[in-house]
């Protein structure tokens, strides 16, 4: 069992800046693809970015490139998510999510465990 616990929402203007993290229990850490993923109030949940058991692969939606950046440090059972340039459109609920297979899926139900989410808002 794998328990996820993400931090680091909050309150942002257009333009600026958050780094989300998501710190997972267990020791099985290393061996789990890692996901972010986000809703919106009315939409749907979405793929926002994974990342590999090693990290050396990742994934983006295509609305993120260039502004989002996902990482791990096994070391600390943690991913994080580096966002940048925000935009009133990335507002939702963050939620990160961890994958047995180890390798990274752009589809949510293919993911194991599940975090309770963290809100992001940006204001424009």
């Amino acid at each position: 069992q794998v328990q996820l616990v993400e931090s680091g929402g909050g309150l942002v203007q257009a333009g600026g800046s958050l780094r989300l993290s998501c710190a997972a229990s267990g020791r099985t850490f290393s061996t789990y693809a890692m996901g972010w993923f986000r809703q919106a109030p009315g939409n749907d949940r979405e793929f926002v970015a994974a990342m590999s058991w090693s990290g050396a692969s990742t994934y983006y939606t295509d609305s993120v490139k260039g502004r989002f950046t996902i990482s791990r440090d096994n070391t600390k059972n943690t991913v994080y998510l580096q966002m940048i340039s925000l935009r009133p459109e990335d507002t939702a609920i963050y939620y990160c999510a961890a994958r047995r297979s180890g390798y990274g899926s752009y589809t949510g139900n293919t993911y194991d465990y599940w975090g309770h989410g963290t809100q992001v808002t940006v204001s424009s």
